[in-house]
């Protein structure tokens, strides 16, 4: 039974901690000999079982990385008041802005989410939570980030339609004879000079932190494992060959992280300095003859159409983590979610394929993979099925000829459900 590394006094049962001090401070993941219940200080228990032939008593080490994930990202009853009385602050406080002041987007994770990955944890793999309450967040400097760099992705004029967005450098920053120009990601974003240069500025722009509203009650434990660590790492290996090019003789290491599960609620709060915005670029105030948006916030509505279709937040984007999809809003990025819907497309002769680990399903056709269906998700897409397909689905882990419902979502495919066959 692993344990925590804390004084005795403490003892060993924390269910009434937060995530955050589960994860950080309490974690239930150092080692113990079952025999002698000694501390082994490993991420691995020592059981005794009988193998082989002879069935000799043997020393089994017995992993406890994924079990202590597990127990962090229980979410109690506190934890889940917690994360709807933060809810309920930030829509509370943002009523107090004007509305030409404010803009609201809400979204779900259509793909686990994780951030803070990079924070230091006996694991490797830290995460970020807000202190004091212990939850998962976001913080807004993240979010500024992604959506700067879709604003600059827009502007490049690479992705088509530019949504008002332009690298021109046309506005003045000031009167005077020397003068600055700045362009508009400048204005909105925040202009940061490059090293020995002095010209600075504050974007009139403020993003605030997203707490998420957790989808179930627990946080998702995911891994990834790198086949070619010899390889990242250019060691030599006497067991493969002694070669540090990669090959399929690499090693698995499997690496536990934790994650928001998929169908997890959003809500980004950016406000407008309009007093600074109204100095540095007044048109952007102004609202066009044709519409009752604001420019400033037509820009930032195809900021986020952008953001959510291509780029998504916290880490590991790149490999599809991260991606959200618009509940609500501006009539731009609920005109962009009409479109998607719009866009569901039937694969008659799909193939299901079922990891029993993870409980993930997929579908695949003509070469063609969907993001994968997990947890209760995933058991209603099974529940649609009869008991027999169900069943050599599940013995087979692969089901051909299935109709299934998907949606492109940028560069990815989602898996809606099941068609009517």
């Amino acid at each position: 039974m692993p344990i925590a590394a804390v004084p005795k006094y403490l003892g060993q049962e924390f269910s009434d901690a937060s995530p955050g001090l589960r994860f950080g401070m309490y974690l239930n993941l150092w080692g113990v000999n079952q025999r002698t219940n000694d501390v082994l200080w490993e991420t691995h228990d020592i059981a005794y079982e009988e193998r082989g032939q002879q069935r000799q008593e043997r020393e089994v080490p017995h992993e406890n990385k994924c079990f202590a994930l597990k127990g962090a990202g229980r979410l109690n009853d506190a934890d889940k008041r917690a994360m709807r009385a933060l809810a309920e602050r930030q829509s509370a406080l943002a009523a107090t802005v004007a509305n030409e002041q404010l803009l609201r987007f809400d979204a779900h994770a259509v793909a686990p989410f994780t951030t803070g990955l990079g924070n230091e944890h006996p694991l490797e793999n830290g995460f970020a939570f807000l202190s004091p309450y212990g939850l998962p967040y976001l913080p807004g400097s993240g979010v500024k980030g992604v959506l700067r760099q879709a604003a600059r992705e827009l502007a490049s004029g690479d992705w088509g339609d530019t949504c008002g967005w332009s690298e021109d450098k046309a506005d003045p920053l000031d009167p005077g004879e020397d003068r600055t120009h700045i362009s508009r990601i400048d204005i909105m974003f925040g202009l940061e000079s490059q090293d020995g240069d002095h010209e600075h500025l504050r974007g009139a722009l403020s993003v605030w932190d997203v707490v998420p509203q957790i989808k179930g009650d627990s946080l998702m434990v995911e891994i990834m494992t790198p086949h070619q660590s010899h390889y990242y790492q250019q060691k030599s290996d006497r067991k493969r060959g002694s070669s540090m090019s990669p090959h399929d003789s690499g090693q698995p290491t499997p690496i536990t992280f934790l994650t928001v599960p998929p169908g997890s609620g959003f809500t980004f709060f950016v406000t407008c300095d309009t007093s600074r915005l109204s100095r540095l670029a007044p048109e952007l105030l102004q609202t066009p003859w044709d519409s009752d948006t604001p420019r400033w916030k037509a820009l930032m509505a195809g900021v986020f159409e952008h953001a959510f279709e291509w780029l998504g937040f916290g880490a590991k984007t790149a490999v599809g983590y991260g991606v959200m999809s618009e509940v609500g809003g501006t009539d731009t990025l609920s005109q962009g979610k009409a479109k998607a819907e719009a866009a569901e497309v039937i694969w008659q002769s799909a193939t299901l394929t079922y990891n029993p680990g993870s409980g993930e399903i997929k579908a695949s056709f003509e070469g063609k993979v969907t993001a994968g269906l997990k947890g209760q998700d995933a058991e209603k897409l099974l529940s649609k099925l009869d008991e027999e397909r169900a069943r050599k689905l599940r013995k087979n882990k692969k089901l051909s000829d299935v109709p299934a419902r998907v949606r492109p979502n940028g560069n990815m495919w989602l898996l809606l459900g099941l068609a009517e066959s």
